[in-house]
């Protein structure tokens, strides 16, 4: 029987097979190591390592070996000081290292596709830059990819290696560019079992949102949002007020077909009166999204430096690395610290002025922590002239509306504050939002904004929902209560090596580091029509094991508990081994 060629992840039987075939190709073949009377060569790392392994039915033809930064060391720490190769310790890269293929299978397809497939599983735990040793005399092969010598060579018994390095950004750009038609070809004779999808996303930016694609985005089967539990985006569970509702079916045909104010006075002045804030102060906007675009494509440019909180939310990145291509640098948050922002780590990061602009979310998405302003507040005062730092407040209600920048960012010059009506308000298909900042710097982001920034009826809909803060006084309320009740629904299952809940609408859950992958969940929930978030892309931090969850209302989140024990029990039965699911996805 012809079979397809599978790229899946290793499982404990592959293992025997790798540490044979090992031994045939470096120790009997290229004598890199001595010959070792079991046949069998080992690794320091296994345990640690990650497998991928390219096969045809039950042919094995070859695997490549992943090493993922939070195993803390690595496989040229061997050969090389951390001095002599800084990018170990500055960069936390992902090692991609021994792709190996059986002899009669070197002139087929199998070791460019184990590369790819490296490169994928890379970019599915949020790696950002890659390490690998190549053989020298297949230099040209990896240079191909898109890997770029170090300047460092190394020997292993008989055998030379360049150590080579490469953003995932610019290799995955590489791979598309270059070999993009290859492996589309390739793919439709590929059984692709891995944990990611085969291809990134178009645009590189890894979004919430999947949940539509079981709705219908053309729209004819809309019906099917009341069996869909969209607890992948961060869109409220509750409706927006009354009162909104009210404005909006008054006329809906005069709200559809009119021209919104031009510049919409209105709802400036109301944001001006309910916050307290100058009018001069503000931008509007169709989302934070669109404000971003807007006032970083202004601000920026490729040789700007830009400190961004990691974890953090993923469109900052996009922006600033892939659209604009500024020089990115991160503020490690740390688990062992609850995630929290320290604000001396903070301080001593951004005190000697060379960042042009600090990206901090407050509250944090996706790690659901609020540093108090006034803590932000005396680590900016204290920050270089030169420095912009912009907040982001999308989740602020949900601590105190109070506890804000806004005031500091309409008088300081250097301090820009971005807030969302979508999340809080419940006007996420709306697209609102608006930024505070010196009367100069929002003068000049409304002299760059196009007329009708925002529709009629998202206009309406924010100006009608600002006039009402009890009823979402009181729904932000019972979104705590919410989430402690999922969160200790969650705690009862049995799979979970914690559940965090934060201080916002959404907590994550982390798989243990011998369970599924964060993707394989995830994956199996879609199955119940439960859509939650992969936190993977975003962050190496999470390890490939963390997954965010939108709090529903009660009935909801009772149908995310029972498909989350649904996977959780179905990954742990035999049949999971036996279909070829990744036992260890993350280690």
């Amino acid at each position: 029987m012809d079979h397809a060629l599978q790229l899946r992840t290793a499982t404990p039987r592959d293992l025997d097979w790798i540490h044979e075939l090992r031994h045939r190709v470096y120790a009997e073949e290229l004598g890199q190591h001595p010959v070792d009377p079991s046949g069998r060569l080992s690794d320091g790392l296994d345990g640690d390592n990650v497998y991928l392994v390219a096969a045809r039915g039950e042919t094995r033809i070859g695997f490549v070996s992943l090493t993922p930064p939070w195993v803390g060391r690595y496989s040229l720490d061997k050969y090389l000081t951390r001095d002599e190769l800084p990018v170990l310790s500055e960069e936390s890269p992902f090692e991609i290292r021994v792709l190996t293929v059986e002899e009669r299978w070197r002139s087929t397809a199998a070791a460019p596709l184990l590369m790819y497939a490296a490169l994928r599983w890379v970019a599915a735990r949020g790696g950002r830059r890659v390490v690998a040793m190549g053989r020298t005399e297949l230099l040209d092969m990896y240079l191909a990819a898109g890997l770029r010598p170090v300047g460092r060579t190394v020997r292993s018994g008989a055998v030379s290696f360049e150590v080579l390095s490469g953003s995932v950004a610019e290799l995955t750009r590489t791979v598309a560019e270059r070999h993009g038609r290859t492996l589309e070809r390739l793919r439709a004779g590929l059984e692709w079992r891995l944990d990611v999808p085969f291809a990134p996303r178009a645009d590189g930016c890894e979004h919430g949102g999947a949940f539509f694609s079981a709705i219908g985005t053309d729209f004819r089967t809309l019906t099917r949002r009341h069996d869909v539990v969209a607890a992948d985006v961060l869109d409220a569970w509750f409706p927006p007020s009354p009162a909104v509702r009210a404005v909006l079916s008054e006329d809906p045909g005069w709200a559809a077909r009119t021209s919104p104010p031009t510049g919409a006075e209105g709802l400036l002045a109301e944001i001006a009166a309910v916050r307290g804030l100058p009018v001069e102060s503000l931008v509007v906007g169709a989302g934070s999204s669109d404000l971003i675009f807007r006032a970083f494509g202004r601000w920026l440019t490729p040789a700007s430096r830009v400190l961004l909180l990691d974890p953090g939310y993923g469109e900052y990145a996009h922006v600033t690395e892939r659209v604009i291509g500024c020089r990115v640098d991160r503020l490690p948050l740390r688990r062992e610290d609850g995630w929290l922002v320290d604000p001396a780590r903070l301080a001593a990061a951004t005190g000697d002025g060379r960042y042009d602009l600090v990206v901090v979310v407050n509250p944090n998405n996706p790690t659901g922590r609020h540093a108090p302003a006034d803590a932000l507040r005396a680590v900016i005062e204290a920050s270089p002239a030169r420095t912009r730092w912009w907040i982001d407040e999308a989740y602020l209600g949900y601590v105190d509306p109070a506890d804000s920048l806004a005031g500091l960012a309409s008088a300081d010059d250097r301090v820009v504050v971005c807030t969302s009506l979508s999340k809080m308000y419940a006007l996420s298909g709306m697209r609102a939002a608006y930024l505070v900042a010196d009367q100069e710097t929002a003068g000049e982001l409304r002299r760059w904004t196009p007329p009708w920034p925002v529709s009629l009826p998202a206009q309406l809909a924010a100006v009608t929902a600002l006039r009402d803060p009890a009823y979402y006084a009181e729904r932000w309320a019972r979104t705590h209560v919410l989430r402690r009740e999922l969160a200790s629904a969650l705690t009862e299952l049995d799979g979970f090596s914690s559940v965090d809940e934060g201080v916002a609408n959404f907590l994550t859950v982390t798989l243990p580091p011998d369970g599924p992958s964060a993707a394989r969940l995830v994956r199996d929930c879609r199955r119940h029509d439960v859509f939650l978030r992969d936190l993977s892309p975003m962050s190496p931090a999470y390890e490939g094991r963390t997954v965010r969850i939108a709090v529903r209302d009660t009935a909801e989140n009772a149908r995310i508990v029972a498909a989350c024990r649904s996977a959780l029990d179905a990954l742990r039965a035999p049949a999971a081994v036996a279909s070829g699911a990744p036992g260890r996805a993350s280690r």
